[in-house]
């Protein structure tokens, strides 16, 4: 079995001395995990955390973890070196991906948004750019962020709260009885993290330490 695809490097576990066991998203086939003969050792194209490239998984059996031949053609991570913050955003993401997505189940959107989010991430727009990218993270985990409109009687006005439960803007006077259950509004990465931490709660893993830590 042969999978072929443009992927973005995510992690890199050491395995023995040489090889690795790497994380790969792709455009195609969503997370794929693999074996990476020689990371540790290679001096030339060497595979690094932020790459994109052209990424190839064979396995003998779909079930198998499969090897990867992998074609770096950019470093995404290189341009937010000079920022603690950059850096963190990115590593968060990578470690959602990591721990959310199933491995092989297509993520094309998500994938592009990704991308995005790494080419124009910047320290003055940073926060809302990483806030919208977890956003666009929720909605492929389901929980689909709706701003734009009180989820309890339709208006458009004065939709300064958050339903845990559904996702939806609630307005003023709708919140009244339940302002203590409600999130304040405008959205934050405080409420994105509370949404992740219900999805990580349903499928029963952690929230990632990066992510649980990022203030």
């Amino acid at each position: 079995m042969k999978l072929e695809s443009v992927g973005l490097l995510l992690s890199l576990r050491p395995l023995g001395e040489r090889d690795s066991i790497a994380r790969i998203f792709t455009a195609d086939f969503g997370v794929l995990c693999g074996l990476l003969r020689g990371a540790q050792v290679a001096r030339k194209n060497k595979p690094l955390v932020g790459q994109v490239g052209n990424v190839s998984w064979n396995a003998r059996l779909d079930s198998q973890l499969g090897t990867f031949h992998w074609e770096a053609e950019k470093n995404m991570a290189a341009i937010l070196m000079g920022s603690q913050k950059l850096l963190e955003y990115m590593n968060c993401s990578f470690a959602l991906i990591s721990t959310l997505l199933p491995e092989r189940e297509v993520y094309s959107t998500l994938y592009d948004d990704t991308i995005e989010m790494l080419k124009n991430i910047n320290c003055s727009a940073a926060d809302k750019i990483y806030l919208n990218w977890e956003s666009a993270l929720l909605r492929e985990l389901g929980y689909a962020l709706n701003l734009t409109v009180c989820s309890g009687c339709g208006c458009r006005h004065d939709l300064e709260y958050l339903s845990p439960r559904t996702g939806r803007a609630v307005c003023i006077k709708c919140a009244e009885p339940y302002v203590d259950k409600l999130y304040k509004l405008p959205l934050n990465l405080d409420i994105t993290r509370k949404f992740l931490e219900r999805a990580c709660f349903l499928q029963g893993v952690e929230l990632p330490i990066v992510r649980a830590s990022l203030c």
